[in-house]
């Protein structure tokens, strides 16, 4: 089975996350579609980030509609702060006889080089690229033209989960942009409203 990941914190799973998600799973042989809910990404700031638990219940209501998707809570048990080598050996162990591919925008890529074992994680995992829009930054030379790296022409959608949490906080509706279950669930809840 070909699995796709799409790491991300999800702080919320927001629509822009489904459509691209959805177009992937439409225009590629991967069997399914798995959100892998970071606890802690090594370049991001903690303090922003809901609780692990809720941010997966998001993701699970985001997608009960969705068959082919799955929410997946494994980096939760791993050693923090999380790198996708270990989560992607992890995984590796756990299902020998799926084959995983990283989902990742432009904008990751560019800093690939930076990541821990970057070579090893382009030599042995697909990486599927989609477009984001870019400030003309260069991508790393060392991994432009690897053959395990994939661009597709997803739909541009420029949505942030920081805005959102923004807006939130600022009392602005945000409910386009968030799955109607989220949207109700955030509602009920009151999560970034301080």
């Amino acid at each position: 089975m070909k699995i796709g990941l799409f790491f991300g914190s999800f702080n919320p799973i927001h629509i822009g996350h489904l459509i691209l998600a959805n177009y992937i799973l439409e225009h590629s042989d991967m069997d399914e579609l798995w959100f892998i809910i970071s606890p802690q990404n090594p370049f991001k700031d903690k303090k922003s980030l809901l609780n692990d638990h809720y941010r997966l219940d998001m993701v699970e209501l985001a997608i009960k509609n969705y068959p082919k998707m799955r929410a997946s809570n494994i980096e939760f048990s791993l050693p923090k702060p999380s790198y996708t080598i270990d989560t992607l050996a992890y995984l590796k162990e756990k299902y020998p006889t799926h084959s995983f591919a990283l989902i990742m925008g432009e904008d990751n890529l560019k800093h690939l080089h930076k990541w821990k074992n970057a070579n090893v994680l382009v030599d042995n995992h697909q990486i599927i690229v989609y477009p984001r829009i870019s400030n003309d930054e260069m991508e790393s030379a060392q991994f432009a033209h690897h053959p395990n790296i994939h661009r597709i022409k997803a739909p541009i959608i420029e949505l942030s989960a920081t805005e959102i949490r923004k807006m939130i906080k600022e009392k602005k509706s945000v409910r386009p942009m968030l799955p109607p279950e989220v949207f109700d669930y955030l509602d009920k809840t009151g999560f970034y409203e301080n």
